[in-house]
């Protein structure tokens, strides 16, 4: 999903691309004097165009509708320009305003059959001598095969081929971008519900296992009880905060040292952590809920079955364009080949962390956000063997279209 939704989304970075290039060669070509109408003509259609797309991929909807119509009027060059879900009127612009009702239930009638149809003039019955209005052209809008609404051209004379052809071409645009509007939708679902998905496999384990050593304190040192439940009340806050897909280096780091100082009070001098953090990368953008798994599984693989002391390692560095996190411990390891499988599979978790190949369930799952955010160029490396520990490592652009971080 992740590697179809990057393959979409670049596709339309590159038609803007193309069309900025245009306008900027087109701009320098009119300085000179130079620019042809017909390189004027292509920039107005690209620019319109652009106008338009803007609020259909926001979704069709009143306010989306009322933005895109004029802009869709003039793509199509008609005297009137209606949009339509399947059952309301969303816009209109220019004439025809008195012909609402009947435009809609032709609309209604194209949406329900799925087939465009033209009105003449003898089917626009009006009261108004001078009525402009001599027929109008009804062309369904399909979203990922689904008919949405319509598109209602209103015409000024007999509806020319010319004017059908380019209503009929414009819908279908217009059904493209819708459709890139419900992916966007599908994209911020299935984030969130990736989100909640980890939360529910991450949280059990660890708040269980915090409030026990929170209790622990409780009589022998009541100070330090407080404090940890302090801090084991931010850590909660910031992993099940209700919105922000994305979030920055340095609030998943300030929330993973929370982590750390109730996990420390349960393993004590056993879990030892070693930082090692570029100031320039905090501002970084990432997935949120990122670094978190992975540190997680650190610890439970540094100290499960480990003798003595556990080491976990966490480095970000500046790599130009990049910052590159690595997460590092050098607890039993695990064959490779069951690592993959396990991540495959995605079982449920179960009651031996060392043996259970679901606990990689948070991998498969940073891994498919993080291919799902900046491209199948940036997914997890994981490299691992029996005895030798655990490293994973990732890569995140410092600047990204489309990624922000949200409070």
């Amino acid at each position: 999903m992740g590697g179809n939704l990057s393959a979409v989304f670049g596709v339309v970075s590159l038609v803007t691309a193309l069309a900025a290039a245009l306008w900027a060669v087109l701009r320098l070509r009119a300085r000179r004097g130079i620019a042809t109408a017909t390189q004027r003509a292509t920039y107005e259609v690209l620019h319109t165009a652009g106008l338009a797309a803007e609020p259909l991929r926001g979704g069709l909807s009143a306010a989306g509708a009322a933005k895109a119509v004029r802009h869709l009027r003039a793509l199509v060059g008609a005297a009137g320009m209606a949009l339509t879900d399947r059952e309301v009127l969303l816009a209109l612009d220019g004439q025809g305003a008195h012909h609402g009702d009947q435009l809609l239930a032709a609309a209604r009638k194209a949406v329900g059959v799925g087939r465009s149809t033209v009105l003449r003039e003898s089917e626009l019955h009006c009261d108004l001598v001078d009525c402009p209005v001599r027929g109008a052209v009804v062309a369904p809008l399909s979203a990922d095969g689904r008919v949405v609404g319509a598109l209602v051209a209103v015409a000024d004379e007999q509806p020319a081929p010319g004017l059908v052809q380019a209503t009929l071409e414009t819908a279908h645009w217009a059904g493209d971008q819708l459709a890139l509007a419900e992916l966007d939708s599908s994209r911020e679902r299935l984030a969130r519900a990736e989100v909640r998905a980890l939360r529910a496999q991450i949280s059990p384990h660890f708040i269980y296992n915090a409030l026990t050593a929170i209790g622990s304190f409780v009589r022998t040192d009541p100070e330090r009880a407080r404090e940890l439940i302090l801090e084991f009340a931010e850590f909660t806050r910031y992993s099940f905060r209700a919105h922000g897909e994305f979030t920055t280096l340095a609030e998943e780091l300030r929330s993973i040292d929370r982590y750390l100082t109730i996990e420390r009070a349960r393993f004590g001098e056993r879990l030892q952590v070693r930082l090692q953090i570029a100031p320039e990368v905090l501002p970084v953008t990432l997935p949120f809920l990122c670094l978190q798994p992975l540190v997680e599984n650190a610890v439970r693989h540094g100290l499960s079955r480990k003798p003595g002391t556990g080491m976990v390692s966490i480095e970000a560095r500046d790599a130009g364009a990049e910052c590159h996190i690595t997460v590092e411990d050098d607890g039993v390891g695990m064959d490779p080949t069951t690592l993959t499988a396990g991540i495959a599979e995605v079982s449920g978790a179960g009651s031996d962390p060392a043996d259970d190949p679901g606990q990689h369930v948070g991998l498969s799952n940073v891994d498919e956000r993080l291919r799902s955010a900046f491209g199948d160029r940036f997914g997890l490396v994981v490299e691992t063997g029996l005895g030798s520990g655990t490293k994973v490592s990732m890569r995140v652009p410092k600047f990204h279209p489309g990624v922000r971080a949200t409070s």
